[in-house]
């Protein structure tokens, strides 16, 4: 007789990871987690027969059926095609082990949970269709379509297992490095073999062995610095907490062999970057411009890197393609690794203990690039591509592909407004740009996975708002970030519009890097690399900062988190001239110093020094049409509140003000209804609405990007002419905003207004008639 149709168990939909990885190799339900009857039976004695072993299978088998039955059905569910030959070989473990055990002619079933007895009956196949569609269910229809599970926290840990073929293809611990395999070759492996490991800066890092003391010094932030002059980077401070640092200079020229890129790099990386460089580069064969050379030279010898001078109109994407090539560099060199690893294990015996294995973190995901919105993700990810095919005729397999441009690319029914911006506006806010996002990228020199799931992932491409929300916060049940403990590049792009976005998500960012993970993760300990294991992470992280200005708190993060036992190195120009030399209109110019005890008290010293200095001055009914102009968020509800108290007639602008409140609040300062028209730093980042009838300007603080500066001090010119004479602007500074300040009056004139006894001092802008 055939089995009798079973009901599906209800500890089908709730399998840990570990009943199911227990489940996939042992084919069996983990002891541990069987069920026990609740009820109640009388003891019986009995005595055994000479065949206890057949027995006792006979008792077992039918005690349970239903437990047997569930764990059978989920085991042939999750057999993929890469595991057809391990498949073969329980097959042939479990008719061996039957041939030895006696009484196994009785046996029903073996190990892969197959009828071993001969032909199968009509039910046996029913029972398998309905064990497929039991786990179609459990899995979600997200199965075929490879959906993102990991980035979503919102889901379970049981859709880990979605997207099985993908899943399976781009696994490191079931694919190895073979001949016929295509991914790579034996020359492949002989040059990692050789060359590489005595020369390749990406060797040398990773098997650098730190001690205590060189761990207690990097902790104790004990640096020694010096001062280089590079032709296209300028003025680099290089600093190093376990050496006295020493000069260094990029190679005068490029040669890709002495970079050590990956194979596959050398011949793609310059159609790639063709685009970026000029005829007489082309002619003479290098690969990078100057400005690509000095960055790569840096982030090639794995020291930490601050760039301030990114900006999206002149040489952003030089910059991206860069850090591309070098992230993309570092995973192929770190994937390579394991799989010949892998391969040399297989061929071992299976006693043998080797420690020379170590190659690899506590979880997989190895290099973390955070940029501001959807279109550069969508851009890094065209960048990978290219850089993984331009070699080749044929086109890599990129799974999920066309998920990925569907949300990341823009709509191309989506109209521009008509509004006419700056361009520099226009670069930064081109395409997509949806701040919360995030996706795991899995890579192999032929191949790439699109919304791999993190754990399964080599880089990982998020927005700080994106990846706030899947770290969570302390108390929340639902977070992760087990997913960033063995991150070994880091990559910040842009870091100057996190200041507009949130400043925070980065904080919370750089406190969870790096940290032992709560969960194992299927790792193989005998493979994670003793830096790892000892929690030393953080000590071995590069981390590459791009911004497109000098500002305390992006200063803080590369001071106060960056550890790299290689030093870091940042680029420290000083402005000659500032923003202000960009003001069109005649405008008259009083900066007025503040003094303040510390940069905590400067707040609250700023404040008090406007309403009991500067304030009055602007009450009178002649100083109407006056703007303040106020970076913090903060101070502007600080501001807002205290107009409110004192029933002063203003009206306010800021990000989160709507369309009908902005079109009222700029009516009345126009026709002057308003004598204060409070006007946030975010908002003008966000939207660069033109403000009309200003004829008072107070900057309560310098602004965050200098040319912000000269903008808003030409919005005067949309006034009406013959009242140039009455025009204003006041700006607060204090000696906490020397960057600021150098930026808009440039760093000579800013060290005479600092070191002045004089706390005002006046500045006139345009021609005189």
């Amino acid at each position: 007789m055939g089995k009798r149709k079973r009901s599906q168990h209800p500890l089908a939909g709730s399998l840990s990871k570990k009943q199911k990885k227990h489940l996939r190799e042992f084919g069996e339900a983990h002891p541990f987690y069987d069920r026990v009857s609740g009820r109640e039976e009388t003891t019986e004695i009995c005595e055994l027969s000479e065949n206890s072993d057949h027995s006792s299978a006979e008792s077992d088998g039918e005690s349970e059926p239903e437990q047997v039955s569930v764990y059978h059905k989920l085991l042939a569910t999750f057999k993929t095609v890469s595991d057809a030959n391990n498949e073969e070989d329980d097959e042939n473990e479990s008719e061996e082990s039957d041939e030895e055990e006696t009484g196994s002619e009785e046996s029903q079933e073996g190990e892969d949970g197959e009828n071993t007895a001969g032909g199968e009956d009509e039910n046996d196949v029913q029972d398998q269709e309905e064990a497929k569609d039991t786990a179609k269910q459990m899995l979600g229809q997200e199965q075929a379509d490879g959906v993102d599970t990991s980035s979503d926290p919102k889901r379970g840990t049981s859709e880990e297992f979605t997207d099985v073929k993908h899943e399976s293809e781009f696994s490191l611990e079931t694919n190895f490095m073979d001949e016929e395999s295509g991914d790579y070759n034996s020359d492949e492996r002989e040059r990692s073999s050789s060359v590489m490991v005595s020369e390749d800066p990406f060797k040398q890092h990773l098997n650098k062995e730190l001690e205590e003391k060189e761990i207690g010094n990097i902790s104790a932030h004990s640096k020694s610095t010096i001062r280089l002059q590079w032709p296209a980077l300028g003025q680099l401070v290089f600093s190093s907490s376990l050496q006295q640092p020493r000069t260094f200079k990029p190679d005068k020229e490029a040669d890709l062999k002495r970079l050590h890129l990956h194979k596959t790099l050398e011949s793609t990386w310059p159609k790639v970057n063709s685009q970026f460089l000029s005829t007489l580069t082309k002619q003479n064969n290098h690969p990078f411009t100057l400005l690509q050379k000095e960055l790569f030279c840096i982030m090639n010898q794995y020291k930490d890197l601050f760039y301030p001078e990114r900006t999206a109109l002149r040489n952003g994407e030089e910059v991206r393609h860069a850090y591309c090539l070098h992230a993309v560099n570092h995973v192929l060199k770190a994937n390579a690794q394991v799989l010949s690893n892998n391969a040399i294990r297989r061929a071992q015996k299976p006693a043998v203990d080797n420690d020379d294995f170590r190659d690899q973190g506590l979880t997989r995901p190895k290099v973390l690039i955070v940029v501001p919105f959807r279109e550069s993700a969508l851009r890094v990810v065209q960048i990978f591509i290219s850089l993984l095919e331009s070699g080749s005729k044929k086109h890599i397999d990129v799974s999920n592909k066309k998920r990925f441009k569907g949300e990341f690319g823009s709509n191309p029914d989506e109209k521009p407004p008509n509004l006419k911006r700056p361009e520099d506006y226009e670069a930064v806010f081109a395409g997509n740009i949806d701040d919360h996002f995030r996706i795991g990228v899995a890579i192999l020199q032929k191949s790439m996975r699109l919304y791999a799931p993190f754990y399964s992932s080599d880089i990982i491409i998020a927005s700080p708002l994106g990846l706030r929300t899947i770290i969570g916060a302390e108390g929340e049940k639902k977070r992760d970030f087990d997913f960033l403990s063995s991150i070994e590049i880091l990559i910040i792009d842009q870091a100057d519009v996190y200041l507009m976005q949130n400043w925070e998500h980065i904080l919370h960012l750089m406190n969870h890097l790096n940290l032992l993970p709560l969960e194992s993760h299927g790792v193989d300990f005998s493979r994670v690399r003793m830096l790892n294991l000892n929690n030393w992470s953080k000590y071995y992280r590069q981390t590459l900062l791009f911004s497109a200005l000098q500002d305390p708190q992006i200063n803080c993060i590369f001071n106060k988190n960056c550890f790299n036992y290689r030093g870091q190195v940042a680029v420290r120009n000083v402005p000659s001239i500032g923003s202000i030399s960009r003001v069109v209109v005649q405008l008259p110019h009083v900066f007025r110093r503040l003094e303040a005890e510390s940069s905590i008290s400067v707040i609250d010293a700023r404040f008090q020094f406007f309403i009991d200095t500067v304030l009055p001055e602007y009450r009178d009914a002649i100083m109407s049409h006056t703007l303040i102009y106020i970076p913090s968020y903060f101070d502007y509800v600080r501001l807002r509140n205290y107009f409110k108290k004192e029933e002063l007639n203003f009206t306010h602008i800021c990000e989160y003000t709507k369309k009908s409140g902005i079109s009222r609040a700029r009516q009345f300062f126009l026709k002057g209804e308003k004598q204060f028209l409070m006007f946030t730093e975010r908002f003008h980042f966000y939207k660069r609405y033109l403000i009309r009838g200003i004829r008072n300007l107070i900057f309560y603080e310098l602004p965050t990007y200098p040319h912000f500066y000269s903008e808003v001090c030409n919005m005067l010119t949309a006034t009406a002419s013959g009242e140039e004479a009455t025009w204003t602007c006041t700006v607060l500074y204090s000696k906490y905003d020397a960057q600021k300040l150098a930026a808009v009056v440039g760093v000579d004139r800013a060290a005479q207004m600092l070191q002045s006894k004089k706390n005002v001092h006046l500045f006139v802008t345009g021609e005189n008639e």
